[in-house]
């Protein structure tokens, strides 16, 4: 293709189902996945860089979301894991012969579109793989493949060594990004008192209206 097209994937557990660390009640867990996925699609359908999003879930509340932010939607039975999400994306993009894809989690609301343009920018070659760990270094926050079927995702699995590993046995560069804001994601209620806490922001204080009620 003539133009660098890039491709967001967004996986999406079903939100009752979710964030069981949280230990809240079904309804808060729900209200708060909600709010995170409405932030991230958000500022997905608001980069320069990303061409279109595919939303990969079964929740019915989480396609119709990524239905108002313009997002390809695509059914999961959920019972094969994220990386069958994910590839179901990736099956997408190779269709429509998209160059590069970006996954992204559910849970990391403070991210911006420059955050985007920084990690697509972080990129050398025609086979590169970027990862963006959590804050935790225990998963990957943002995974960047280019070509788009360089390799298999490898979540819930100590994911981003195994994807940078992963990469050099494909002959591929790779890189570890530190981006702060997609670094923070919200698995328990420590992120979630961090993320209130140190951030001025509104979707800090709909997160703590929440929390706290």
């Amino acid at each position: 293709m003539s133009k660098l097209q890039v491709g967001a994937i967004v996986p999406v557990k079903t939100f009752s189902r979710a964030k069981t660390r949280l230990n809240l009640s079904t309804e808060k867990t729900e209200r708060i996945c909600s709010i995170m996925l409405e932030s991230v699609l958000h500022t997905i359908s608001q980069s320069d860089i990303v061409e279109k999003t595919v939303i990969v879930s079964k929740d019915e509340i989480a396609l119709s979301m990524g239905k108002k932010f313009g997002a390809v939607q695509i059914y999961d039975e959920e019972e094969l894991g994220v990386n069958n999400a994910v590839m179901l994306g990736d099956n997408y993009f190779a269709r429509e012969e998209f160059d590069t894809t970006i996954v992204f989690p559910q849970d990391i609301p403070l991210v911006q579109a420059e955050d985007i343009r920084t990690l697509f920018e972080m990129r050398d070659s025609k086979r590169c793989v970027l990862v963006v760990p959590s804050r935790k270094f225990d998963g990957t926050n943002a995974l960047l493949r280019r070509p788009i079927d360089i390799m298999e995702t490898h979540y819930d699995e100590d994911s981003y060594k195994i994807h940078l590993n992963t990469a050099e046995t494909k002959n591929a560069s790779s890189a570890l990004i530190l981006i702060r804001r997609i670094m923070l994601d919200i698995d328990d209620q420590d992120d979630l008192r961090l993320i209130m806490s140190q951030y001025d922001l509104p979707i800090s204080k709909h997160l703590e209206s929440i929390f706290e009620s």
